[in-house]
């Protein structure tokens, strides 16, 4: 009777707080549709994997990220906008639909196209914590196991997917192909030592780029592709290429970031929505789901004393029903 009671209580609440959440998507999106907010926080950055990968404690202030790799369709309102040239393979059939992820792009590509539309690509270390998720340790964006249903690798497809393909796959951030489809450029230069010197808060990377192969500085690449074996999409793993080189292979991609000193309206609803449903699962006693949903509120407001409470809560019923 008592669990009955609760469940109609929070449905209540969530119809009420649905009101207020649709009368909010109705209002036209902002600039950072589309994005998904990093909290402040910690994390481990690097693996055992590889030397280039020491592990190391790193805090970063919260941050912007796209949801999604920047997308044909999104870099062709560039190319127009600011008469930018096509990358290479823009017209491989292949690759060429306006939801796939831009390919055959340079660092330089990236960087210019990331200051038109106000951002800039992400730090080494910001796209590294969006692919742990919150837990921080994730070998994949998903867990700890390889899964050939949860990414675009190995050459299984044999072309790119679209940007919202797998959402199986998502980060606990719910941040899409982190794994596979295509690699992605980020900020910073590559240089194999710098884990054991970086700074542990919001570090940018080195000063300047390794001199690979005598073919000048390097930058790092992230997130394994459509043509890369499973080894490579492990969320530390790091690849480096020369900036002006738009031509790995055919899978070099990238998304946007930006930094966020507070929480947008839109992600506060967001957080405040699965605080809700939270509440839901947990009238139906349903702990498991309701675990997942007050870590997607914490991954909005990550020090809110309430969402904290409720997942001591949360932990504490699962512990008692073992």
């Amino acid at each position: 009777m008592r669990s009955q009671t609760i469940t109609q209580l929070v449905v209540g609440i969530a119809i009420t707080v649905g009101v207020v959440s649709l009368v909010a998507a109705a209002d036209p999106p902002g600039g950072d549709k589309d994005m998904v907010l990093i909290p402040k926080g910690e994390f481990t950055m690097g693996s055992s994997e590889h030397a280039d990968e020491a592990k190391h404690q790193v805090v970063l202030d919260a941050y912007l990220i796209d949801k999604y790799e920047a997308s044909n369709a999104r870099y062709k309102e560039f190319m127009k906008a600011a008469s930018y040239p096509a990358p290479a393979y823009w017209d491989d059939p292949r690759l060429s639909k306006a939801t796939q992820p831009v390919v055959g792009v340079s660092w330089t590509d990236a960087h210019a196209f990331c200051r038109w539309e106000g951002k800039r690509l992400p730090t080494e270390a910001e796209w590294e914590r969006a692919a742990k998720g919150p837990a921080g340790d994730n070998h994949y964006p998903w867990g700890h196991a390889i899964d050939p249903k949860r990414a675009n690798y190995g050459q299984h497809v044999g072309r790119t997917m679209p940007v919202d393909s797998y959402p199986e796959g998502v980060s606990g951030y719910g941040v899409y192909n982190m794994a596979g489809n295509v690699f992605e450029w980020v900020d910073d230069w590559y240089e194999p030592s710098y884990y054991k010197q970086s700074v542990a808060l919001n570090p940018t990377g080195a000063a300047q780029g390794y001199n690979f192969a005598n073919q000048g500085p390097v930058k790092v690449l992230r997130g394994g592709s459509w043509l890369a074996p499973e080894t490579s999409l492990h969320t530390s793993h790091r690849f480096w290429n020369q900036p002006d080189n738009n031509s790995y292979g055919v899978g070099l991609g990238f998304r946007c970031a930006k930094s966020a000193g507070t929480a947008p309206d839109e992600a506060v609803q967001a957080g405040r929505d699965a605080f809700i449903q939270t509440l839901v699962a947990m009238g139906a006693e349903k702990n498991a789901e309701a675990l997942a949903f007050i870590e997607k509120a914490l991954a909005v407001d990550a020090d809110n004393k309430e969402y904290l409470a409720t997942r001591d809560l949360i932990r504490k019923t699962m512990k008692q029903k073992r």
